[in-house]
């Protein structure tokens, strides 16, 4: 056995010494290399700067939701009939009451035709039975029938016309029509499809909130939509809180309006959406690229001036939210202090620095990068 482990060592020895000793020799060569540069006095490291910012950021709630209309329906055929005229072309802006499609109504003008000849015939009959009774030529009961065959009458003619009314489909607010379903000469059945209509200005944005939230929001609330696609934010308000909450995820559904004039957004679509609290806080922020990332921890490089050298001093920070260009950062450096912003990755602890801070972009909370 200890024959065994022998071997075994001496083939682990021999694997592992070279790769040993090869790393041992790039690190004195490294070490070598900084004291030659010592000696020598190597020339500063070119960064750019700026100074550590304190600035009042709104206190903010975020969340996803989609777009609905305020109002928003599939228009679909009353009563069956064939399609004999379609009034308006598809994605047409139509004002309440247009007329949008019209139904066969040959049959319906016939049947008006003729019960509005039987209500003519009752009037008479019902006016001369009045004239009758006057004269005690007929009885109370031979009247009140002449008056109720009248009203049958009329009753019909009622009935005709809301038939053929419902066979002229109508726009029942002002919108946008979409794709109609329907072609000429096509019958459709009563509940048939036939044409989409959405009103687009203004606009619901509907998301969730958890129950937590519940005392962050209120009705007239301000908030922000995002949308995929499109380059602009889209202001609104908070317009209404469901009473409920859901018991299944324990959210509540909260409903903004936005101001949709150019009719960019469209129900369906996807946003994020950003509540905009009444209160602010104050924050230090620094530019995000100012900060290098390691599994250690964050941390930035702090200039400093020594004896008429300036240098650039690793330390260590706890970081916030990110916003923007910026970054909160909760402890670590203090307003006023001045950070390497570019040109951190080439540095180390204490390296000499020379500062050149005009061709840095300037940091921004709502950055626009062109798209290239």
């Amino acid at each position: 056995m200890l024959k065994k482990l022998g071997i075994t060592g001496i083939i682990l020895a021999m694997i592992l010494g070279p790769i040993v000793g090869i790393k041992f020799l790039q690190i004195m060569s490294l070490q070598a290399y900084a004291k030659a540069g010592e000696a020598m006095g190597m020339p500063p490291t070119v960064v750019s700067s700026v100074v550590v910012q304190e600035q009042e950021w709104e206190e903010t709630l975020r969340a996803v939701g989609s777009l609905d209309a305020v109002q928003g329906v599939t228009l679909a055929a009353e009563v069956g009939g064939t399609v004999v005229k379609i009034e308006v072309e598809n994605g047409a802006a139509v004002e309440q009451g247009a007329v949008l499609v019209r139904l066969d109504t040959s049959v319906e003008e016939a049947q008006l035709a003729a019960a509005e000849a039987n209500l003519k015939l009752a009037r008479v009959e019902l006016e001369r039975s009045k004239t009758l009774l006057e004269q005690n030529t007929i009885s109370q009961a031979e009247f009140d029938a002449k008056d109720a065959s009248a009203k049958a009458a009329a009753a019909e003619v009622a009935n005709v016309k809301a038939v053929l009314a419902k066979k002229t489909i109508r726009a029942p607010f002002s919108g946008r029509v979409g794709i109609r379903t329907v072609n000429l000469g096509q019958t459709l059945a009563a509940g048939a499809p036939v044409i989409p209509l959405q009103s687009l200005d203004p606009i619901f944005v509907d998301f969730t909130l958890p129950q937590q939230r519940i005392a962050s929001i209120e009705v007239g609330q301000a908030l922000r939509v995002k949308i995929d696609g499109l380059e602009e934010t889209f202001e609104g308000k908070v317009t209404a809180i469901n009473p409920e909450v859901d018991v299944a995820t324990r959210n509540v559904r909260v409903q903004g309006t936005l101001a949709n004039p150019a009719e960019k957004l469209r129900p369906g679509m996807f946003a994020e959406v950003t509540l905009v609290r009444p209160d602010k806080r104050k924050v230090v922020v620094i530019p995000a690229t100012a900060v290098l990332h390691a599994p250690f921890g964050d941390s930035v490089y702090v200039v400093e001036e020594k004896d008429g050298k300036t240098f650039a001093r690793q330390q260590f920070v706890r970081l916030g939210e990110a916003r923007g260009d910026f970054i909160v950062v909760v402890d670590g450096l203090a307003p006023g202090t001045r950070v390497v912003s570019a040109g951190a990755f080439k540095l180390m602890n204490n390296a000499p620095i020379s500062l050149d801070d005009e061709m840095q972009p300037e940091a921004s909370l709502t950055p626009k990068p062109r798209n290239t």
